[in-house]
């Protein structure tokens, strides 16, 4: 029982105060070496300042080289024999050509058809109705298999799943099953 009495004593002992101090004193020894080692080499900026620098260089060559091309004449393509002329003198003859051109009417403008929502409503080429340029309105072609209505536009009825966007916009007919309220 003695020996086990000892043993809890020696694993139990507080530590002596040398012992914290010999630590404290390690790690203050190692935080002097670092700074020895690393305060002297030189700190990152240098290198970014020099990076800042060729990056400055290479933004007014090419600015310069910029402002060479929008300035001056001088070849594109001598085979092909186009030329470059500056930016200023382009403008002058532009305009120039512009002022003796006489301003063409517009003409009417048509819209487009209306775009199918899902491919299986795709309308083929030969049963979708011709548009006119002059009269922009919608003409059935000859090939059309749809019904035309009184005032001469083609209205075709969806294909079999297509989801039309409101039941008033499409025509009742005979063949089509009506909506339910």
């Amino acid at each position: 029982m003695a020996d086990t009495e000892s043993l809890r004593r020696i694993a139990y002992s507080p530590t002596p105060f040398s012992t914290w101090l010999g630590i404290v004193c390690i790690f203050v020894l190692f935080g002097l070496i670092v700074l020895a080692v690393i305060g002297p080499l030189p700190r990152g900026s240098d290198y970014e300042e020099a990076r800042a620098k060729k990056r400055m260089e290479r933004l007014n060559a090419l600015h310069e080289e910029n402002q060479k091309e929008l300035t001056t004449y001088g070849w594109v393509d001598k085979n092909k024999g186009v030329a470059r002329i500056p930016i200023n003198r382009a403008m002058e003859l532009t305009v120039a050509d512009l002022s003796q051109q006489k301003p063409a009417p517009a003409g009417p403008i048509t819209t487009p058809p209306p775009a199918q929502s899902s491919p299986a409503a795709a309308v083929s080429p030969a049963s979708a109705p011709a548009v006119s340029p002059t009269a922009g309105t919608a003409q059935p072609s000859p090939q059309a298999s749809a019904p035309a209505s009184p005032q001469g536009a083609v209205v075709s009825s969806p294909a079999p799943g297509a989801i039309s966007p409101s039941p008033a916009a499409q025509p009742s007919s005979p063949a089509s099953p009506s909506p339910a309220p």
